[in-house]
């Protein structure tokens, strides 16, 4: 049966996402209400402001970035109608949790360089890539196993070759992407490792 890329009544929560992100760059881009500064994530301050580990996937260094996330959204919306999503707030959770699994992973990685190398990044970072990366990695793994429960909720995602196919070619050019100025490698591994986990739990 061929698939129809037709309006889902899951589709509230690829919105919801989507308008946050534009209201967040509104008010720090357009009309200044806040400053990206005290919202993006920054590696020393985290443990006195651990409010940016959230807050720092919600702003945008500028539209051009925004814009790529939101086609994020549209990518991974379209990979899993077609994977058979049967979830009302499997996008939602999914985004709650990946901001701490992506800080733990990063607070991880810089342990081992102040452990052995007596060196501490000062790393920060910005955007929803790191979530979009997060379900490109937990998208990639179901459609070569599929993913009946997430949480203790079933999703009935299943197997799919198509997307599987998609999926590799999209996380190889991002992957690629990543290593130009600017962007962030380590926010981006860090994600595709943290969809990984949630896959396997």
């Amino acid at each position: 049966m061929p698939f129809k890329n037709s309006i889902s009544k899951y589709d509230w929560q690829y919105i919801i996402s989507g308008f946050f992100l534009i209201s967040v760059f509104i008010f720090t881009d357009l009309i200044r209400v806040f400053d990206k500064e005290f919202l993006y994530y920054v590696s020393r301050l985290i443990s006195d402001q651990p409010y940016r580990i959230f807050t720092s996937i919600l702003v945008h260094a500028d539209l051009n970035h925004l814009l790529s996330n939101l086609g994020g959204i549209i990518v991974t919306r379209y990979f899993l109608m077609r994977l058979g999503i049967k979830s009302r707030f499997f996008y939602l959770k999914f985004i709650l949790i990946c901001p701490f699994l992506n800080f733990f992973i990063i607070w991880f990685y810089e342990k081992i360089l102040s452990y052995f190398f007596n060196s501490y990044p000062h790393y920060a970072a910005l955007g929803f890539s790191g979530i979009i990366y997060a379900l490109f990695g937990f998208l990639l793994l179901s459609s070569f196993y599929g993913k009946n429960y997430f949480l203790g909720k079933q999703i009935s995602l299943k197997s799919n070759f198509e997307i599987q196919k998609m999926s590799k070619t999209i996380c190889f050019i991002g992957f690629i992407f990543s290593f130009l100025p600017g962007v962030s490698l380590l926010g981006h591994i860090s994600g595709f490792i943290s969809g990984c986990f949630l896959f396997l739990i």
